[in-house]
């Protein structure tokens, strides 16, 4: 898919004039004489380029019908330049889907971006902080033994000068000032069980932390940080073993219309319901997490591309063959289908690139009709062919 819809209309240059160009500078038409200095300006590849993309943005905005404001402008930049990949995505996503580009859907698009880069930023923090945590908890352990190995060596040394009876005056006050650094001692081995004691308690709470930034609120699937993670680790094994990996994006068809027709918080029962269809085929060896919107990703390894797809597409079986009805109102959302395209992510140079080959198996899949599984790049077509 193109940067920006192909079809879109190419209407005026509202937004050069907004910044100071004329249209004249950009356009490639007929245009006036200009002074020396100025043509020496126009053949600048910085400034060409700048006028490039000032084009394109006024193109996606007046394209789309947006306003122009400080969002619309970041929104638009950002995606014309492949500055922020989930946003080019999302947007991508919407198009292909000949869905409209508005204002208030881009809002929501720049929130799920921001909202995956805090995901990614509280990782981290939780990452330092269990750092942090395991030095202190050895830190407490040590200061603990070494202050009850303290205690147990002055206790004798106490014992021994009290029954020094004719020991005098300066043996008697030493003797007072061990027992009062001997109750000091104890007073600091408890307060270091205190702290050995909390240390335990936050480390549950960051386990608790963590599970809840790994996993997705709604469904109960791991989330898409996760995942990313997870792929990592089973992309540099399975090479290393030599095994099999597929990988598999899984979207609900006609999602929106369900959103539209019985309102979102029976959309959200439909996403779980499928959640909890496609969780069935998760095991050590098969990852499913919610990847976004109505968006699922699968990782299978250990098997081939062939079975991958037969896993996915007994799943899809299932899911088609049931009947929802909104418990709300009993009205039934009828048949709730998905769509899934599936990749060998080996057969690709990287990580990424089967990512996105698996992408565009999923729109194809859609483009055919919808309810099937489809096979990137055309391999095992003669799998292809059973769709419900």
């Amino acid at each position: 898919m193109s940067y920006h819809d192909p079809h879109m209309p190419q209407r005026g240059r509202g937004l050069l004039h907004w910044l100071g160009l004329s249209a004249t500078e950009v356009a490639t038409g007929d245009a006036p004489p200009e002074p020396a200095e100025s043509q020496a300006l126009t053949h600048d590849p910085l400034r060409l380029a700048r006028e490039q993309l000032l084009s394109e943005i006024n193109a996606f905005l007046i394209g789309h019908g947006l306003d122009v404001n400080g969002l619309t402008l970041t929104l638009a930049h950002d995606y014309l330049t492949g500055a922020d990949g989930l946003l080019c995505r999302m947007i991508d996503g919407r198009i292909q889907e000949r869905q409209p580009i508005t204002i208030e859907w881009l809002e929501q698009a720049c929130r799920e971006a921001r909202g995956a880069d805090e995901s990614e930023e509280l990782a981290a923090l939780m990452s330092r902080l269990e750092g942090n945590l395991e030095e202190f908890g050895r830190s407490t352990g040590a200061a603990k033994t070494a202050a009850s190995d303290y205690s147990a060596a002055l206790a004798v040394h106490v014992d021994e000068l009290g029954g020094e009876r004719d020991a005098g005056l300066v043996v008697a006050e030493l003797a007072a000032l061990a027992r009062a650094m001997l109750q000091r001692t104890r007073e600091l081995e408890k307060d270091m069980n205190r702290s050995a004691l909390q240390s335990q308690v936050l480390r549950r709470s960051l386990d608790d932390a963590r599970r809840a930034a790994e996993e997705d609120a709604l469904t109960g699937l791991p989330n898409r940080r996760s995942f990313e993670t997870r792929y990592m680790k089973e992309y540099s094994e399975a090479q290393a073993a030599g095994e099999h990996l597929s990988i598999a994006f899984c979207d609900i068809d006609f999602f929106k219309q369900i959103n539209d027709t019985h309102g979102h918080e029976a959309g959200d029962r439909v996403l779980r319901s499928v959640a909890s269809n496609l969780g069935r085929i998760a095991d050590a060896r098969c990852h499913v997490a919610r990847h976004g919107g109505e968006e699922f990703v699968v990782l299978l390894r250990g098997r081939s591309l062939q079975e991958a797809w037969e896993v996915l597409d007994d799943a899809r079986s299932r899911q088609a063959e049931r009947r929802l009805v909104n418990r709300a109102n009993d009205v039934p959302f009828g048949k709730v289908t998905f769509s899934g395209g599936v990749a060998n992510v080996f057969a690709y140079p990287d990580p990424r690139a089967a990512l996105k080959a698996a992408d565009a198996a999923l729109y194809q899949a859609k483009s055919a009709g919808r309810n099937r599984i489809t096979v990137a790049d055309g391999k095992f077509d003669e799998v292809n062919t059973r769709a419900a």
